[in-house]
């Protein structure tokens, strides 16, 4: 059996399926040459673009309570799309399916030190954190099933809402003092449910990062996600903000996903990114082989889209 752990090539072919909009194809030619034009066009202006360091540390909790939408996909794409470009990133899993972990290389047994030990206070984030193999500068802080119980055993301890804050502002504390060391971005990748996990996640954060798949029933979930996050924004962390709304799983043949997306950029124009992940084969088959689709395969649409989104953070971190 082939070892999962085994890097596989990086491929150069496009898929032919929904690309992001807002770019113009070749005039002439056959769609699969348009498409390969386009792709190679946008791959040359990227590796020209600039990912400027925030003037601050931002921490984002990448939360959606409904599931499927493309909430770790993103977060790890993303983060392996800023680390690339020499960013320090650390990653967060809140998640008891360690699915963040496994995408991004990193051990996660249930002998592994993880995130259910900073919450539970037994050790801290530099005890626990390691080092992708998508980037030196991209650390993470696995998590592993024992997180599964976190939710029940932070019931009776105190300020059991906010020992994730505290362990990451020691955390943030200790490498900021060196500049090449500072941490630029914190990415907490949440459970699909609202509980212990996901506030602890939005009481470290600042800053509320949103991926919305472009379906019918992401929008409905939508309103149900904003309310929560009213209710920790007013009684646990006045400083949480919806900063950043990502739509995921486009298909431009459709209108269904062109009508969501629409919609959502019509309610929340300041927040919703440009650029729009489409449906992807290659970001489906990446965690398989424990990378990201950004190192899996770079010339595909999706991981172009997701380096153009993580180059739109970027310039919202400078501004």
């Amino acid at each position: 059996m082939a070892d999962p752990r085994k890097k596989k090539p990086a491929r150069g072919n496009v898929e032919n399926s929904g690309f992001y909009e807002n770019i113009a194809t070749t005039s002439g030619g056959s769609p699969i040459a348009n498409e390969l034009a386009t792709s190679r066009s946008a791959r040359q202006r990227l590796d020209k673009a600039i990912f400027e360091r925030p003037t601050k540390t931002r921490v984002m909790t990448v939360t959606n309570q409904k599931g499927g939408v493309g909430k770790t996909t993103t977060t790890v794409n993303i983060a392996a799309a800023l680390a690339k470009r020499g960013l320090n990133v650390l990653v967060i899993d809140s998640d008891p399916q360690g699915n963040a972990s496994t995408a991004l290389g990193v051990e996660h047994g249930p002998d592994d030190a993880s995130t259910y030990d900073v919450l539970l206070g037994e050790m801290t984030i530099a005890e626990v954190v390691q080092t992708s193999r998508e980037a030196d500068t991209l650390a993470v802080v696995p998590a592993t099933i024992e997180l599964s119980g976190a939710e029940i055993e932070l019931v009776g301890i105190e300020r059991r809402e906010s020992r994730l804050k505290e362990a990451l502002d020691v955390y943030l504390a200790e490498t900021s003092q060196s500049e090449k060391t500072r941490i630029d971005y914190v990415f907490i990748d949440c459970p699909p449910s609202l509980g212990l996990l996901t506030i602890n996640a939005m009481v470290a954060a600042s800053e509320a990062f949103i991926p919305i798949q472009c379906e019918y029933y992401a929008l409905e979930g939508l309103s149900q996600l904003l309310n929560n996050i009213q209710l920790v924004q007013s009684s646990l962390n006045k400083e949480l903000e919806v900063s950043t709304i990502l739509l995921t799983m486009y298909d431009r043949r459709t209108n269904l996903s062109t009508e969501v997306a629409q919609n959502v950029r019509g309610h929340f124009p300041e927040s919703t990114l440009n650029t729009k992940i489409p449906r992807s084969v290659r970001i489906s088959e990446a965690p398989s082989f424990q990378q990201t689709v950004i190192t899996y395969d770079p010339a595909s649409p999706g991981a172009i889209a997701y380096e153009q989104a993580a180059l739109e953070i970027s310039k919202q971190g400078v501004k």
